[in-house]
């Protein structure tokens, strides 16, 4: 799965990468959690690209509680254009997650070990996302997303059995197009990232607070064992 993650990257750099228009008003995320609101590249029919705030944790537009969205931070590759929470958003509604890394747990439920995963070249990335529009029936309205998860590539497999998509930047266009709604066009984007790409290292146990969110969470830390 993918539970956590960061942005540190500066607004001017994310809007360079990702070719925004605008420069978004961004600060510095060391431990982005589920529920609280999380970048996002959303491109409209006919409009330019532009980056949205969105809570993580989707809820389908025919929800009755919102409460759903917290059992929805992230949606399986595999069975994405099939379970009912996420169909609809894979066809019509795909946006790109901003983030230059995330976290993992390794172990035992009582004893997991967190890890930082990111390039190795140190730079923002998308991770493959899906948006909705919930609207209550007293007119409050959210739009949220979740993030596509897959197999591991070689650096994640030890640490764990699921990784979030990362897309390369030559599919940014084809993910965003709303007009295009065939799986068999958009399913291949969905496949475990390039090892030799990546890097994975041990940090703290401070990444276990979703309050805490400062740098510490991210610096690496010496363990008995390593992978």
């Amino acid at each position: 799965m993918c539970g956590r993650f960061t942005l540190t990257q500066s607004a001017e750099i994310v809007a360079q990468v990702f070719n925004l228009k605008s420069v978004p008003t961004l600060k510095p995320r060391y431990n982005i959690a589920p529920t609280q609101s999380v970048p996002a590249i959303l491109q409209l029919a006919g409009a330019e690209r532009e980056l949205q705030m969105l809570y993580w944790g989707l809820i389908p537009s025919w929800a009755k509680d919102k409460k759903i969205g917290v059992k929805a931070i992230n949606a399986r590759a595999e069975t994405v254009t099939v379970k009912p929470t996420f169909r609809s958003a894979f066809q019509k509604r795909r946006c790109l997650i901003v983030a230059d890394g995330f976290y993992e747990w390794h172990g035992e439920r009582k004893q997991k070990q967190p890890y930082y995963c990111h390039l190795r070249n140190g730079g923002v990335f998308a991770l493959a996302g899906l948006w909705e529009i919930w609207q209550s029936e007293t007119g409050e309205e959210i739009r949220s997303c979740t993030i596509i998860t897959t197999e591991p590539n070689e650096v994640m497999r030890p640490i764990h059995h699921r990784m979030p998509v990362i897309l390369h930047p030559q599919d940014y266009d084809l993910w965003l197009d709303s007009q295009v709604q065939k799986s068999h066009l958009l399913q291949p984007l969905l496949q475990p990232y390039s090892g030799e790409e990546m890097e994975a290292y041990p940090v703290g146990n401070q990444v276990n607070k979703a309050t805490f969110d400062r740098e510490e969470c991210r610096q690496k830390v010496a363990i008995a064992h390593s992978l």
